[in-house]
């Protein structure tokens, strides 16, 4: 990289001090956008932070959210979860990637990481957003408060603080984006996985109206979310874990190590209610906590003028299943034990898969009920809840491409979509037997196409295909070949209404 001259960059906290690269972008990493949360502050809303004199150093990456280093079987997954917790109280920040030569106007997309609700950040090598910057686009990354601390329901504290972080970040963006060369008025939020859920709650939070122009929920859920009663049970076993009652004050007085300890030990809860199923399957005991799912609100008009991409990726499931060695000793009973998990009728739902499925083995019909239920169920019913709403428009994806990943089982899953958006599907560390996008090549222009896309979509609202409704569903499916497609797997969808 070249260092000098080094941008400088007025916000209105004060000045920070970027990186100039030698591609043309600039990079700013670090920038507070919120207080640092600390003692009960933790569990509070965001406040804004402090001032500081002279220009802040944002060349190296900084602190990120307390978290347990994440691992995921036979499969690297650095790139994505990073490499565990990178101390410091001043986490709640954005790094941002912006053309070096200074322009106006420039659209901006703001990204939610996933993992879980427990982990990832903006140090994870899968969120450099060095090719947005380079062709034209103000991209913003962000910390949030994760786990206990971020997304454990406690009385006396306000609900869903990692959701209140993207929010406050959101109108850190409005208030400074135009310094940076962005547009303001065109902001486009999106997010993966967990950050795709929490951006379909950001949808339906009325605080966060005219934050943001567009939003793209890539293998997200609106219908992720714990009620109350399910989030009363995460938050009286985390208050048995550490010993203490289950109330903010108890809480305030415990370390972030014992907090990051205690939320690795409620994995695995039983979260099924008499009217609720548990939305996430038992894989995380986070999620956000409203008595009115994303989709419900949006169905009621919430964030009727935001334009909205939302997809999902073919075999989602595969992840949770394949570098753990359960995929193929999948067997009848595990399938119906993955729909009972995640249907009031299971019966019904695997004699659905089958006869949709004839030729499907035990493994693929157990991935694809899982994958249903984590994401494409909740997918289909954010799209279709906006898409009744016409003031503004609604586009639906698949990814398909299939990863070699060990032995060629990996597939088409979860996150395998996100290099292709970076438009990093080149990068040495995503690539190998063991790596996201396996040992093989994708098709040369791929990647380009599909970051291209998602830059179409931000700057305009159109990313170059059939709007979605509730008569066609018109989905784009995406792999070597992009292919449009009319209310795929229509049997499995209405299984699920």
């Amino acid at each position: 990289m070249n260092h000098h001259p080094e941008p400088v960059v007025t916000t209105a906290q004060g000045a920070v001090r970027g990186l100039r690269r030698e591609d043309g972008t600039a990079a700013f990493l670090n920038i507070p956008y919120a207080a640092p949360p600390l003692g009960v502050g933790r569990f509070a809303a965001p406040e804004p932070h402090e001032p500081w004199d002279g220009v802040r150093d944002a060349t190296v990456p900084g602190p990120n959210a307390p978290q347990s280093e994440r691992k995921l079987g036979n499969i690297d997954m650095a790139p994505y979860f990073g490499t565990g917790w990178s101390r410091g109280e001043d986490y709640l920040t954005v790094n941002v990637w912006t053309p070096a030569v200074v322009q106006s106007d420039l659209p901006v997309m703001v990204f939610v990481h996933g993992g879980g609700f427990v982990a990832g950040s903006t140090r994870s090598a899968m969120y450099d957003g060095s090719a947005f910057a380079r062709d034209g686009v103000v991209l913003v990354t962000l910390n949030y408060r994760l786990g206990i601390v971020g997304f454990l329901d406690l009385p006396g504290a306000p609900a869903n603080r990692g959701l209140l972080d993207v929010v406050a970040a959101l109108r850190w963006v409005r208030e400074n984006i135009a310094a940076f060369g962005g547009d303001p008025d065109n902001v486009t939020l999106f997010g993966q996985s967990a950050g795709a859920t929490v951006v379909g709650g950001v949808l339906a939070t009325a605080e966060a109206t005219g934050l943001f122009r567009r939003a793209i929920v890539q293998s997200g859920s609106g219908l992720g979310a714990f009620s109350t009663e399910q989030a009363a049970h995460v938050t009286a076993a985390a208050a048995e874990v550490l010993g203490v009652e289950p109330h903010v004050d108890a809480f305030a007085e415990i370390s972030d190590e014992r907090l990051v300890e205690a939320a690795s030990k409620l994995a695995g809860l039983d979260l099924q209610t008499a009217e609720h199923r548990d939305p996430l399957i038992g894989l995380s005991p986070f999620s956000l906590v409203l008595d009115t799912q994303p989709a419900a609100s949006v169905a009621a008009g919430r964030a009727a003028g935001v334009d909205l991409l939302v997809g999902t990726n073919t075999e989602e499931g595969n992840l949770y299943l394949v570098p753990v060695g359960k995929y193929a000793t999948s067997t009848a009973a595990d399938v119906d034990e993955a729909a009972a998990r995640s249907h009031p009728d299971p019966a019904r739902l695997v004699e659905t898969y089958r006869k949709s499925r004839p030729e499907a083995s035990y493994a693929e019909l157990r991935s694809a009920i899982m994958a249903d239920a984590l994401f494409g169920a909740g997918t289909r019913a954010l799209a279709g809840a906006h898409a009744a709403h016409p003031q503004s428009a609604t586009y639906a994806y698949e990814f398909a491409w299939r990863s070699r990943a060990l032995d060629g089982q990996l597939g088409a899953t979860h996150a395998v979509e996100l290099p292709f958006v970076f438009d990093l599907a080149d990068r040495p560390e995503l690539n190998g037997p063991n790596a996201l996008l396996g040992p093989d090549k994708p098709a040369a222009d791929l990647a380009g196409r599909m970051h291209e896309t998602w830059i179409r979509f931000a700057a305009t609202g159109d990313p170059g295909w059939d709007a979605y409704d509730t008569d066609r569903r018109a989905t784009m499916h995406i792999d070597a070949q992009w292919i449009r497609i009319d209310d795929p797997r229509s049997r499995e969808r209405q299984a699920w209404c």
